[in-house]
This record gives structure tokens, C-alpha cells and sequence, in this order.
């Protein structure tokens, strides 16, 4: 399997998947945990063990302009490159970390313990499930799929013979290298945008330059993936609107018929006690999206009872276009990816 990696000297490697490049001594293994040094050769512990596996509505990626109202077949790995003391899947993205945290010395013995508890799944067995799931894409998704990148380019590979579509839900801090390295099996992404500013991303996160999630955002553009993009709001960390306009203004700048959602927080992992986002802060953060510029801003996390601002309306004349409750598109009139009402065309991979 080709692997994202450079030899630095010796046995010393230098892992290129993500921004982090992590230089790992022999015996070692990156941030993520999961891409290890051995005897000088980069080894994805992962490789073909996914700890989370479903079919799921593409909306729930989510995208909402790609595909809509058909099935994706999901995956993910133990591990992540980032260590968000908010993350809904913390049990396997923070298993790694969580590990070292027991014995720091011996963790590797104890998370391959973990890896191999997970069922193998080969390419083949991920692109035969997603057919008989009729599903019409692959996503990778759960944790952070920048880790195993070496795997998911084996799973597209195998899938695109079939037409199936490639799909990363993604926190944004893929390296240039690995961007260009995933492009011709990956079709759209979605990237989240966890905060405008540096506070939010090294006290949350560890993550120690927030501006290449901006870059990624730009690069994935200019690579010619469809993009959205998603800002979970946390009370009193990023929901200051006048952050959250510079953010929606930056977004408008790219390109303003690029999605944006902005998602409630539930208290999960480290943050049981902050509270839950309220719907009034998310329509009020869509509100200053639409000022900006940006023609579509979704709402989500939130309940049946705003499932109208999960529907896309045309931005020129109003008419309503997919209907959503629940993460499920319930019609969709678009008609070759145009407005019926007035032909305006709608950004978006639609067949």
C-alpha cells in the first residue's frame, strides 16, 4: 500500500497526511496513533479494521447538495489527528490518546488489542456491501478519515468501477500532499470549520494553526470537490456573532453558493457541562450567513420542528426546491439541477 510518508534519516519517518507532519522516531507513532514507524516504514495500524460501519442518508454527512435523498455507505477507523474535548464519537477517535493516558509506555500493545477487536473489512467487502445497500457512495466519515487515507483510496478504487461516488467528512487539516493524493477517487467533501479563531482550536482541539483549515476549504475548491462546510456552535466558545460574520463573510468570499451548515451542540465527552445550543443562537448565526452573502445556510441538530431551514429554497425566486425533515429528503423538484419556477442553476452534484 502506497503510504503518505517521507524517510528523514535512517529510520526516522516523516508522516504527509496532515498538517501535523508528525517526524517519527523508529518504534513510534504519530498524533493520530495509528500510523507507526516500523523498522523505517510507515504502518497504518488501522488498515482495513473499521470501528464504526452503517449505511446512512447522505444528508446526515452532511450534504445537502450532493445526491440528495440517496444512501451512502459509511466508515471509520479508531483514531484522529485531532483531540476535540467535544467529539460526539470520542470512544473510537479518542481511543489512541486514551490509550497512552493508561500506561504511556506499553499503550501500542493495549490499542492493538482494540484495532483487532474491530472486523476486517478489504475493499471488496466495503464496495459489496454499499451495492447491496444500494447505496451511491462511500463515505468516510466517523473519525477522521485524513488517518486512513491509504486505506479509503483502496476502498474508491475498487468502488468507482461501480460508479460509486467517494465521499470525506473531514475537520479540514489534510496536508496539500494528501489532498492531492485523494482527489482522483474523491468526489466531495465536507469540512468542518470548527471555529474563526485560534483560542477555540488550541484550547479545544490541540490543534496548533486553525488558518490550513481555511486552506483546505480553498485547496478542496480549486481541486474541483464539492464542498459544504459545518460550524458546530458551543455557547461560549464560538457563537459570538461577530466572529461568526467573519467567518460567514470569509465563506462568501470562496464562493457563496458553497453550503454552510451551523449545527447545535449536545454536551458529549469533556464538555458534559456546557449547555446544549439554543435554536434562537443557529437562526440567528444563519441569519448573519444569509447577510454575508452565502446563499444557502442550513440549520441542524435541532429537531423536527426546524426542519424548514434544512430545506433548500432558490436563492433567486424563493421556490422551494428539496424538502428535508429529519436528515431525509422528502421530494426534490429540481429539474437538471435548475430552479423549475425560474431556471436559475443550483451548484451542486444532483446525478
Amino acid at each position: 500500500m502506497e503510504m503518505l510518508a517521507r524517510q528523514i534519516k535512517g529510520n526516522i519517518i516523516q508522516c504527509t497526511a496532515c498538517n501535523r507532519y508528525c517526524v517519527i522516531p523508529e518504534g513510534d507513532a504519530g498524533f493520530c496513533g495509528v500510523r507507526a514507524n516500523e523498522k523505517g516504514r510507515l504502518n497504518l495500524l488501522v488498515n482495513e479494521r473499521p470501528a464504526a460501519i452503517w449505511s446512512d442518508p447522505i444528508e446526515k454527512k452532511p450534504l445537502f447538495h450532493f445526491l440528495p435523498g440517496s444512501q451512502s455507505f459509511s466508515l471509520g477507523t479508531l483514531g484522529c489527528n485531532f483531540a476535540c474535548e467535544f467529539c460526539q464519537n470520542w470512544d473510537i477517535s479518542q481511543a489512541p490518546q486514551e490509550a497512552r493516558k493508561k500506561d504511556p509506555k506499553k499503550w501500542r500493545a493495549y490499542f492493538d488489542r482494540l484495532v483487532q477487536q474491530c472486523q476486517h473489512w478489504p475493499a471488496e467487502r466495503v464496495v459489496e456491501s454499499a451495492l447491496a445497500n444500494k447505496c451511491r457512495s462511500i463515505s468516510f466519515t466517523y473519525t477522521e478519515p485524513t488517518i486512513f487515507a491509504e486505506y479509503a483510496v483502496e476502498v474508491m478504487k475498487k468502488a468507482g468501477k461501480h460508479n460509486l461516488k467517494g465521499v470525506f467528512v473531514t475537520n479540514g487539516y489534510e496536508s496539500k500532499e494528501c489532498w492531492d493524493y485523494i482527489r482522483p477517487y474523491i468526489d466531495a467533501v465536507n469540512i468542518d470549520l470548527k471555529a474563526y479563531n485560534q483560542k477555540f482550536y488550541s484550547k479545544l482541539c490541540r490543534v496548533p494553526d486553525f488558518t490550513k483549515v481555511k486552506e483546505s476549504i480553498e485547496y478542496a475548491k480549486k481541486k474541483g470537490l464539492w464542498t459544504e462546510v459545518t460550524t458546530l456552535l458551543i455557547p461560549g466558545w464560538n457563537d459570538d456573532m461577530r466572529e461568526l460574520k467573519q467567518a460567514a463573510e470569509w465563506l462568501a468570499s470562496v464562493d457563496p453558493e458553497m453550503p454552510w451548515h451551523v449545527t447545535a451542540f449536545h454536551p458529549d465527552y469533556r464538555m458534559m457541562d456546557t449547555p446544549k445550543t439554543l435554536p434562537e443562537s443557529l437562526l440567528k448565526a444563519r441569519q448573519t450567513g444569509l447577510d454575508a452573502g452565502i446563499k444557502y445556510v442550513y440549520v441542524g441538530n435541532v429537531g423536527m420542528a426546524y426542519s424548514q431551514y434544512e430545506s433548500t429554497v432558490c436563492h433567486s425566486c424563493g421556490e422551494l426546491l428539496i424538502e428535508r425533515h429529519g436528515m431525509s429528503a422528502s421530494q426534490n423538484k429540481m429539474k437538471d439541477g435548475k430552479c423549475p419556477n425560474c431556471k436559475t442553476e443550483i451548484k451542486g452534484v444532483w446525478k
